[in-house]
């Protein structure tokens, strides 16, 4: 039995009812596999969610509503699917991170107890992400969907004995999640939608400590907890002609709020009294961080029956991430807001789409991104600028009922010197990130019923 076809000969009332059973079943099964795949997703927000945006390199994003991923991408472009639709990406990517210390690193740094060198540090590898969404009409106006997926994050794991252990030797920072969404379409011309994403934040450090004592060698310090919040996700689609398109999206700001007691292991009797006398031992580590809210404008435009043109124009609140509320309940309770001077950044792309023939169906396209973080102020912890995308990508549709897609893009954030100084016990960091990069493969497939 075909359960992609809407139309039986026999029993068409019971059969409906099994392909509507069968439809949510997996999407059930394949929720909770997406959900654990994104949780170790890198970057911070990821316009690669396993779309085929990833082609365009975001290019048209939030006016291009041709498949299921506008549930998520902007849901009110969800009313122009008038079919069932599923997608299922697939996105691995693979992070260049590369650290290369310089004269002004000191020897607190990059020297090991016990006489041994520190490794230059870096942080190459895999990383599995992608996404899951869903569209289903209701009716000729309203249209209801779902998306799973992770577009928030970063993950890094150095070597332990890297020079800047002393500053992290691994962190996580990433939010994964579910959002259901709801769409109208007002007129032929202009559609609403909203979406409401439920996400689970995850917050990891491990820093090394410094227990002067080359006999004892280094100590470690690790932080870990979870959090729930919620963001929401708005979006108009608007065609004054066939053909042409403009997509506004907003999301929102969520807070996550993570504490934790600080988990010590291997600290020498020195610093154990240092953390004893100003009731640091046993204290619990409260951490609270802004998601930021982000606009994106785009344009879809079909110049002919083969070629189609996009662009996007973003602005993200990365400056009020910068303010992190940090309390620490101890004996000697203290609660400050540090300022980490992070700026809004900005986002441009252009891209096209050309029909090569019937079943084919190539992309490409280019994108901006200002950088979030002012001058010297780069931190091993988060080591992010400006980034340059270039992609490239292709569909195929292989029936009525099944297109396939693939494409690769270069996320290039070039060179980030890092000059850091946190005290004797951390010393001084200098250096370089070198060509830095991220390598995106993404892998799709939708099914409409």
């Amino acid at each position: 039995m075909n359960f992609g076809t809407v139309q039986f000969e026999m029993f068409v009332k019971g059969a409906d009812e099994m392909k509507r059973i069968f439809r949510f079943g997996i999407l059930g099964a394949l929720c909770l596999l997406v959900t654990v795949a994104t949780v170790e997703a890198g970057g911070l927000y990821l316009y690669e969610i396993g779309s085929r945006d990833v082609g365009l390199a975001a290019a048209g994003y939030a006016a291009r509503a041709e498949d299921a991923s506008t549930v998520f991408t902007n849901p009110a472009g969800m009313t122009r699917l008038k079919r069932p639709s599923l997608m299922l990406g697939a996105q691995p990517m693979y992070l260049h991170l590369s650290f290369n210390p310089d004269s002004g690193t000191s020897s607190v740094a990059s020297d090991l107890p016990l006489g041994g060198a520190a490794d230059d540090g870096d942080s190459n590898g895999w990383m599995p992400a992608g996404g899951l969404y869903y569209v289903h009409p209701v009716n000729d106006k309203l249209s209801l969907g779902l998306a799973v997926t992770g577009y928030f994050g970063l993950s890094l794991d150095y070597q332990n004995d890297w020079v800047g252990r002393y500053y992290v030797q691994n962190t996580t920072l990433q939010a994964a999640g579910v959002q259901p969404a709801i769409a109208w379409q007002v007129n032929d011309q202009l559609s609403v939608g909203a979406g409401v994403a439920v996400l689970n934040g995850v917050m990891k450090d491990v820093v090394a400590l410094n227990n002067v004592d080359p006999l004892i060698g280094d100590g470690q310090l690790k932080y870990k907890d979870t959090d729930w919040t919620t963001q929401f996700n708005l979006g108009i689609l608007y065609e004054p002609v066939q053909g042409t398109r403009f997509g506004l999206t907003y999301l929102s700001e969520a807070d996550l709020n993570f504490s934790d007691k600080v988990s010590l292991k291997g600290v020498g009797p020195g610093l154990q009294a240092i953390m004893d006398n100003t009731g640091r031992t046993g204290a619990q580590l409260d951490i609270g961080i802004k998601m930021p809210q982000a606009v994106m404008f785009s344009v879809y435009h079909q110049c002919t029956d083969r070629l189609a043109l996009m662009a996007n124009l973003g602005w993200q609140d990365w400056s009020q991430f910068g303010y992190v509320d940090i309390g620490v309940s101890s004996v000697n309770s203290t609660s400050l807001t540090i300022d980490a001077n992070f700026k809004d950044t900005w986002h441009v792309a252009l891209g096209g789409q050309y029909r090569l023939s019937e079943p084919w169906l190539l992309s490409a396209g280019i994108a901006y991104d200002s950088d979030m973080i002012k001058g010297s102020n780069v931190s091993p912890m988060l080591p992010v600028g400006e980034t340059w995308r270039f992609a490239l990508g292709s569909s195929y549709d292989w029936s009525q009922n099944l297109t396939l897609g693939a494409a690769y893009e270069l996320a290039w954030g070039g060179d980030l010197d890092v000059n850091l100084n946190r005290g004797p016990l951390a010393g001084q960091l200098s250096g370089t990130y070198e060509n830095v990069a991220i390598h995106i493969v993404s892998l799709n497939a939708e099914w409409r019923f």
